[in-house]
């Protein structure tokens, strides 16, 4: 499971763009001085450019990401993972773990032993820009809702860790997934959206999140 270090940079000002402001306001809080920050599928480092100065430590298992990552954050620690193995991310020193448009492309037990994790050790978890399944274009096309329906099944399959909870990526994405989940119509759809893509306008939904685990006793 990756992505390429071109789609990345693609989406990275729009992702920035459509963060739930108040959400990354209050997960900078908890990224102050002093306070590390674990991001998980980090990617090339979009999160922490989100963040602005935060005291970022990579996570990816991707060595050429790692590399653009390290040369936008000269300094900063990474951290060579296999996100398959959550119940050994090492905690110690973290003051928030963060994780964007990830949570989608994971099984329900990983995510439940990374909240459980977290909660245990008192850790708050920001995870944004998680694809919540609505796609919407101005202006419409007959086949939208039958490749959009073709690319949220797909992305419910196994990325390599169990079967993903929810669909995630973009639009440039959907022609290509929407295919491999047997839909007839997606290649013609995926040319007609490029053909008239500078007059068209897409919505991709997610969801963001910040959670603060509960003090003892509450």
């Amino acid at each position: 499971m990756g992505f390429s270090a071109n789609w990345l940079a693609l989406r990275e000002p729009v992702d920035h763009v459509s963060r739930d402001a108040g959400l990354l306001a209050r997960a900078v809080t908890y990224a102050g001085p002093g306070n590390v920050v674990v991001d998980l599928g980090s990617g090339a480092g979009s999160t922490a450019r989100a963040f602005g100065d935060a005291d970022c430590t990579f996570d990816d298992s991707h060595a050429k990401l790692m590399e653009l990552s390290q040369a936008r954050h000269p300094g900063a620690a990474q951290m060579v993972f296999d996100l398959r193995d959550i119940d050994r991310l090492p905690l110690e020193g973290v003051g928030l773990v963060t994780a964007s448009a990830l949570l989608d492309l994971m099984p329900l037990e990983w995510v439940t032993v990374l909240a459980q994790r977290l909660q245990t050790a008192g850790i708050p978890f920001y995870g944004a820009l998680n694809y919540n399944g609505v796609m919407r274009w101005v202006p419409r096309h007959k086949a939208d809702a039958d490749v959009t329906d073709a690319f949220n099944a797909h992305q419910r399959t196994d990325k390599g860790i169990g079967p993903a909870l929810g669909p995630t990526a973009g639009a440039v994405a959907a022609g290509d997934a929407a295919a491999e989940a047997g839909c007839t119509q997606a290649h013609a759809w995926t040319a007609d959206r490029r053909a008239t893509v500078d007059e068209a306008v897409g919505y991709i939904g997610h969801s963001d999140i910040f959670a603060v685990p509960r003090e003892k006793g509450e």
